[in-house]
């Protein structure tokens, strides 16, 4: 049965440190929420690729942008740009870049369990 529970985002269960950014991450049951930090000239293939070891981003996204923008482009060439007060869906298969010279920050409702972890550890989420 599920009980009420409370975390704090300003006091993480884990944080995933990368280049040009961060992601904190609390767990409450079955969910994990994450707020990411991005900082300006943050791209994923050049400050996660190396971690994860794959060609392009493969979690699945649904987020909310508290702050700053950024640029999302498929792999099959389509892409969006997220910004403050944006909700969306990002399926796997991307990449994407930090617009601008402002952070953007953002919560992550379903891919933060497994987001920058080296694949055996993202395994195991």
């Amino acid at each position: 049965m599920e009980r009420m529970e409370r975390k704090s985002l300003g006091s993480p269960d884990e944080t995933r440190r990368f280049t040009k950014g961060r992601m904190d991450v609390v767990s409450l049951g079955d969910l994990v929420v994450g707020r990411a930090a991005f900082e300006p000239g943050w791209r994923w293939s050049e400050s996660v690729k190396q971690i994860v070891g794959t060609k392009s981003c493969q979690v699945d996204h649904r987020g909310y942008v508290i702050a700053g923008r950024m640029h999302i482009a498929m792999d099959d060439g389509t892409s969006i740009e997220v910004g403050p007060g944006d909700a969306f869906v990002c399926p796997p298969g991307h990449d994407a870049w930090v617009l601008g010279d402002e952070p953007c920050v953002m919560l992550e409702f379903s891919g933060a369990g497994v987001y920058a972890r080296p694949p055996a550890t993202a395994a195991r989420r």
